[in-house]
C-alpha cells in the first residue's frame, strides 16, 4: 500500500490558560500537522511542536522542511517499509527531531491503520492506564493553592510544580500544597534554574513533603555539579534536556547515575522509534522512564502515550500538553478517566480529523 498524497501545514494553537516557566511566558503554540494519505484513502496522522530551546528547531524549520522537495520523494512508498522511511529521513535531518517525530508519527498511524491494530499492539502493550500529572507555572503562592484545588476537584492527585525562579519562594510552594492537600504526589521541574547549592537547600527544606522526583534542576553542561550527592537525592532526579538522544541516554547510563530517571520527550528524540532506542538503554540501565511533552496537539500527546505503554519500565507520565489547547486538529486519541490516561482499541492513534 503505497503513499499517495502529503499534506503539511501549521496551526496556531491558543492555550486557554498562560503560564510561566523559568525563562519565559507562554500564550499560545504553534504546531505542524501531517496528513499522508494511502492508496486505500487510509489517512495517517502526524504533529509536531519542537522547543528552539531545547532542540534548536522550530515548529516553521519544521514546516519548511516537511515542504521540502526531499518529502516529495517519498509519494509513491509503500507504507510497510515504514520504518526504512523514517530511518531516511533521520539521515536527512540528523539535527531537526520535530520533523523527524512529525513523520515517524504520521507513518506509525497510517502503518498500524493499514493492519487495524493500535499502534501500541504492534510493539506490545505492557500497561493498561497510569495517572498523569498535570502542571502548575511558576506563580505566587496563593494562585498556585487556587489552581491546585481546581485540578483536585477535576481528579487529578499528580501536580507537576514549575519552579526555579527563587528558591524561598519555591520551598513555600510546595509546602503550602503540602499542608493543604496533604494526599497529593508532587512533582517538581525546576527547568534547569537551580544551582548545586540551590538543589541542597530545596531538597534538604522539601524533606517528608510527598515530593515524587525532580526534573532537570541544574542547567545542560552544568550536570557535574550532581556529583556526590548521593544516591537518595540522585534516584529522584529526571534528565529532561540532558537527555535528547540515544547518545545523551548512554552518557548518564553509567553508575553511580547523575539521574535516576530519563524523560522522554518525542520531540527531543524525534518520534516513536528514537524513544525505543533511549528506552532499550534505560532499561539495561535500570533507570526509569518519565515520558513527558510540550504544548502539542492531542495527535503527538497520543503518540507518546502509546510509546509509553509499550515500555515495561515506563513508571512516570507527565502527558498534559494538550489539556489547556483552545482547540485542535483532531478528535479521539487517549481516554481520560479522573487524572488516569488510557488508549482504547481503536487502529492507529486511534484519532479522527474534527
Amino acid at each position: 500500500m503505497r503513499i499517495k498524497q502529503i499534506s503539511v501545514f501549521s496551526k496556531n494553537l491558543a492555550l486557554t490558560r498562560p503560564y510561566r516557566i523559568a525563562y519565559k511566558t507562554v500564550h499560545s503554540v504553534e504546531n505542524v500537522f501531517l496528513l499522508i494519505t494511502l492508496e486505500n484513502g487510509i489517512i495517517g496522522i502526524g504533529a509536531a511542536n519542537p522547543s528552539k530551546e531545547v532542540v534548536g528547531e522550530t515548529p516553521l524549520q519544521t514546516l519548511e522542511n516537511c515542504q521540502s522537495e526531499y518529502f516529495q520523494s517519498l509519494l509513491g512508498k509503500d507504507i510497510r517499509n515504514f520504518r526504512h522511511i523514517i530511518h531516511g529521513i533521520s539521515t536527512r535531518f540528523p539535527t531537526c527531531p520535530g520533523t523527524q517525530a512529525i513523520w515517524d508519527i504520521a507513518l506509525h498511524d497510517a502503518f498500524a491503520k493499514y493492519l487495524k491494530l493500535p499502534v501500541v499492539e504492534i510493539y506490545g502493550r505492557h500497561i493498561k492506564s497510569l495517572p498523569t500529572s498535570v502542571t502548575i507555572g511558576i506563580m505566587g503562592v496563593e494562585e498556585t493553592l487556587d489552581l491546585a484545588k481546581e485540578y483536585k476537584g477535576m481528579g487529578f492527585n499528580i501536580l507537576k510544580v514549575k519552579t526555579g525562579q527563587a528558591v524561598d519562594v519555591d520551598i513555600e510552594r510546595v509546602r503550602k500544597i503540602h499542608e493543604k492537600f496533604n494526599d497529593v504526589v508532587i512533582r517538581v521541574d525546576a527547568n534547569q534554574g537551580y544551582s548545586r547549592q540551590d538543589l541542597l537547600q530545596f531538597t534538604a527544606a522539601i524533606e517528608g513533603h510527598d515530593v515524587e522526583l525532580i526534573e532537570q534542576p541544574v542547567p545542560v553542561g552544568k550536570e557535574q555539579e550532581l556529583v556526590g550527592l548521593g544516591q537518595q537525592i540522585c534516584k529522584t532526579l529526571v534528565a529532561d534536556e540532558s537527555v535528547k538522544t540515544s547518545v545523551d541516554a548512554i552518557h548518564y547510563a553509567h553508575s553511580p547515575h547523575l539521574f535516576g530517571i530519563y524523560n522522554i520527550k518525542l520531540m527531543k528524540c524525534g518520534g516513536l522509534l528514537g524513544a525505543f532506542e533511549i528506552a532499550t538503554i534505560a532499561k539495561a540501565a535500570r533507570i526509569d522512564l518519565f515520558w513527558g511533552c510540550n504544548d502539542e496537539s492531542v495527535v503527538s500527546i497520543t503518540a507518546a502515550l502509546h510509546a509509553a505503554f509499550a515500555c515495561p519500565h515506563t513508571k512516570y507520565i507527565d502527558l498534559d500538553g494538550s489539556f489547556d489547547l483552545a482547540d485542535d486538529l483532531v478528535k479521539g486519541g487517549f481516554i481520560l478517566n479522573q487524572g488516569k490516561l488510557s488508549i482504547g482499541s481503536k487502529p492507529g492513534f486511534g484519532l479522527e480529523l474534527d
